[in-house]
């Protein structure tokens, strides 16, 4: 029985059960991972996943089932509002052996809803027109998440722990103005845009997941690029307060600001966490400015270090050149591979677990070109994303209850 939560809604579906990969039984591997799968309208991904030989997602699949984590965020699959692109995606090739490898059952699965594609109803790119119509850039640049159709750029999470439903916190409608001390582009949004505009690209979500006898938070979120912009500086700014809401939600100061989309108000509080996503910053190289991504790692809280690493990730800065050569970060640590004559290879992709859950081991996947496995993630035009898989495991002690 497989309990499929949409938004805050949940169906019960019937699946096959598979034996999970099983850890010592303190330890849970946690991972995030862009798996690229949006498309260029409405539809198309999930009429695409119907079709379990659809090679993108049959390789996405068989990235996983190497790693096999045990709490999994994708970023980068299209929501609908049936979730039905996530429940192919899971029916039809995690629950199906990629390749020989042994099938991936994830009993609890959350959709929630997104900002991209959704129309803000202002002119938020300042081209002179309000773009009300889907389907092209002009009306990505309006929505209140970059994104041509409601949708696209969505993200799921796949747990083989019970996922808390009834507490499950989302902020895809707070304001951006409403953050403290916001970095709000100077002159560029009118009055009436900054009274609706959202801080989230797509949603912020807090997911508590039941392990044992603790409730670890999975907090989750996919902030926008800090790039397509100009030198107002839009996109970074953004995404630097995106990461930022983490850093005041964990943190112990005044949280009667952060509201969530029930109307409750308040930050995380004591509870262990765990940070993941496609944050789109690099502490060291890159686009991002501010250095929200450079606090949220040195977060007390937070276990910003050591980084997970790969053999595959330093072979291919040394190899692919270019403005990698002028990176400062360890390439070891990258976790996506850009375009070597613009931003290269950075590190944007992170699982940070909170101080009460001990690491035991990390990393990203990106084999190295000789083993037979980096067909699974290739150079560009890659087979299915320019992101990879990174992993955590942790340690959960029995802890004491989480008062509700």
């Amino acid at each position: 029985m497989q309990r499929f939560c949409i938004t805050l809604s949940c169906v019960l579906l019937m699946t096959t059960a598979f034996a999970s990969d099983r850890r010592t039984a303190d330890t849970v591997r946690l991972a995030t991972f862009n798996v690229s799968l949006h498309g260029s309208r409405a539809g198309e991904v999930v009429a695409r996943l119907a079709d379990p030989a659809w090679e993108k997602a049959r390789l996405a699949a068989a990235t996983i089932q190497e790693v096999r984590p045990d709490v999994l965020l994708l970023n980068e699959v299209d929501w609908d509002a049936e979730g039905e692109s996530v429940r192919r995606f899971a029916k039809n090739f995690l629950a199906v052996g990629q390749d020989g490898r042994a099938p991936l059952d994830y009993p609890y699965v959350y959709v929630p809803a997104v900002n991209t594609g959704v129309h803000s109803g202002h002119d938020l790119d300042r081209d002179g027109v309000v773009t009300s119509q889907p389907g092209s850039r002009a009306y990505g640049g309006d929505a209140f998440g970059y994104g041509e159709y409601p949708g696209q750029y969505g993200l799921a999470v796949l747990s083989r722990y019970p996922i808390d439903v009834e507490r499950i916190r989302t902020f895809r409608l707070l304001r951006w103005k409403d953050q403290p001390g916001a970095w709000l582009p100077e002159n560029w949004y009118t009055d009436a845009a900054l009274e609706v505009l959202r801080l989230s690209s797509k949603t912020h979500a807090d997911v508590p997941i039941r392990i044992g006898d603790r409730t670890v938070h999975l907090l989750a979120s996919h902030p926008t690029p800090p790039a397509f912009d100009g030198p107002e500086n839009r996109n970074g700014r953004r995404n630097h307060d995106e990461i930022r809401f983490w850093e005041l939600y964990v943190g112990d100061g005044a949280h009667d600001w952060i509201v969530d989309d029930t109307g409750r108000r308040g930050g995380l509080g004591a509870a262990p966490f765990v940070i993941a996503g496609d944050l789109n910053a690099d502490p060291n190289d890159g686009a991002s400015s501010g250095g929200a991504i450079n606090r949220l790692l040195a977060h007390p809280r937070v276990q910003g270090s050591p980084a997970p690493r790969s053999a595959g990730g330093a072979e291919q800065g040394r190899l692919q050149g270019g403005v990698n050569l002028e990176h400062r970060g360890d390439p070891a640590e990258d976790t996506a591979d850009f375009g070597d004559d613009g931003a290269g290879n950075l590190r944007v992709d992170y699982v940070l677990p909170s101080r009460e859950l001990p690491i035991v081991a990390s990393g990203v996947f990106w084999p190295l070109m000789s083993d037979p496995l980096f067909r699974l993630v290739g150079t560009h035009p890659f087979p299915v994303s320019d992101h990879r898989l990174v992993w955590v495991d942790v340690r959960i002690d029995a802890g004491p209850e989480e008062a509700p």
